[in-house]
């Protein structure tokens, strides 16, 4: 059965995009028939695909992409559910209607949480629309620095923290440029694995069950590595 994996953040610039565009690829890499839609009215991750598209030819992107507002939303995740297996929903920067019927279709949220006060405070308005409704949560930590203080204090005011941790890392928009992703671009890149991590912990989690141990090694790996490549960090 498919599932629906939809990325939100009430606060704009947390990074939606980069993470649904990566899960989605990495999804594909496996194997997977992945489908993304685009409700963000600012259209982001609908430039990525066409760049993507001049790239690598319409029809030969690895992903059935849609880009659908208002009261089409919900049928076209329905649509798209048929024939895929992963349906990855990039969402707006809000909790108004489309934001909503993304969540409501979810199997899993994934909220991208900047290390800041503003990114915190928005968070609990997606993290409260989410249990309402039911739906599993993984709030991820993204762009952030080697050694950041502020994001373990800002990850210890949040609840469903994803074991993996995103870095800032110039690959991660460097790719997104070429229409590309940082597994794709740089397969044994620390962002590669930071983002295989991510990718294995959430499928963990909606899918057939895996042993723990093994999703915690992959993150464990990928954190050991990170801290010997700081050259890929902005600022490094």
């Amino acid at each position: 059965m498919s599932k629906v994996i939809t990325v939100a953040q009430q606060k704009g610039g947390a990074g939606k995009t980069t993470v649904a565009a990566h899960i989605a690829v990495a999804l594909s890499q496996k194997g997977n028939r992945v489908a993304v839609i685009d409700i963000d009215p600012q259209g982001s991750l609908t430039h990525w695909h066409k760049i993507r598209e001049e790239r690598f030819g319409e029809g030969y992107t690895g992903l059935t992409f849609a880009s659908v507002s208002g009261w089409r939303v919900g049928g076209e995740v329905t649509r798209l559910r048929r024939s895929c297996d992963y349906v990855i929903i990039d969402s707006p920067p809000h909790t108004e209607t489309e934001a909503r019927t993304a969540i409501r279709s979810a199997d899993i949220i994934v909220i991208p949480v900047q290390p800041s006060p503003t990114d915190l405070w928005a968070t609990k308005a997606t993290l409260e629309l989410a249990k309402n409704e039911k739906i599993p949560v993984r709030v991820v930590m993204n762009r952030v620095a080697a050694n950041s203080r502020l994001a373990q204090t800002i990850a210890a005011e949040l609840p469903e923290m994803s074991q993996t941790t995103l870095g800032n890392r110039v690959l991660f928009a460097a790719a997104l440029m070429e229409g590309r992703c940082a597994t794709e671009l740089d397969p044994s890149s620390v962002a590669a694995q930071e983002i295989k991590a991510l990718v294995k912990e959430i499928t963990a989690l909606i899918d057939d069950p895996v042993e723990e141990e093994e999703v915690e090694d992959e993150v464990s790996a990928s954190k050991k590595s990170a801290k010997k490549s700081t050259k890929e960090m902005v600022g490094a």
